[in-house]
């Protein structure tokens, strides 16, 4: 697996246009993982970061295939800096029976009567997390909602885009292997190209030794 931190610099009229639509920067990050417009890139997932009101804009991308980050560098003043990146393997990361302290956007959701909807209250969020962990190998053991917007943007053909997000944070614990290494690359959720999905985790102090 491949993970890179991009820091962007908002000085830069390309940067704030990605900021305020997710579309143009799930367009902007593909540039990395293919040779032209016509080529369908991998699948990748990204996740704009909580910062502080005076940091950089930082972008969060994982991803099964290498990125070519000198398409981004290329373009005049995106970057503040250059890209930090590395490799991990999911069968070091991934242990039995342990907890990690983890960090998901997310675009909740339930399907009525053939339409999906967002979930905007709570209670109802933190039970689509949980839902989820039954889904996907792993126990919820402590969690909650820092965060909860609707994320708004435009597609290319003007098509407006309305999604729930909702930031969590938490405390989980991995009970099957096997399916978290299955979801850890492709996601949770919908709304992937919109940076969502994208679960990061941190192994327990306490678990090591």
């Amino acid at each position: 697996m491949h993970l890179a931190r991009l820091r962007l610099d908002l000085r830069n009229k390309h940067v704030r246009r990605d900021l305020s639509n997710p579309y143009d920067m799930h367009r902007t990050l593909t540039r990395a993982f293919v040779r032209d417009e016509r080529e369908a890139p991998p699948r990748f997932l990204w996740r704009l970061e909580p910062s502080d009101e005076w940091g950089a804009p930082t972008v969060l991308v994982q991803s099964t295939h290498a990125a070519d980050w000198t398409k981004l560098d290329a373009m005049p003043g995106y970057l503040k800096q250059s890209v930090e990146s590395k490799t991990f393997q999911l069968e070091n990361l991934l242990q039995p029976d342990t907890r990690y302290h983890f960090r998901l956007y997310a675009n909740p959701t339930v399907t009525r009567v053939g339409k999906r909807y967002g979930l905007a209250a709570e209670q109802a969020q933190l039970a689509w997390l949980t839902r989820q962990g039954e889904r996907y190998g792993f126990v919820v053991e402590a969690a909650f909602v820092a965060a909860s917007d609707v994320l708004k943007g435009f597609r290319q053909n003007d098509a407006p885009i309305h999604l729930q997000r909702v930031h969590y944070e938490g405390m989980l614990r991995v009970v099957d292997i096997e399916s978290m290494a299955k979801v850890l690359p492709n996601g949770i959720g919908p709304g992937k190209a919109f940076g969502c999905g994208l679960l990061s985790l941190k192994r327990d102090r306490r678990e090591v030794g």
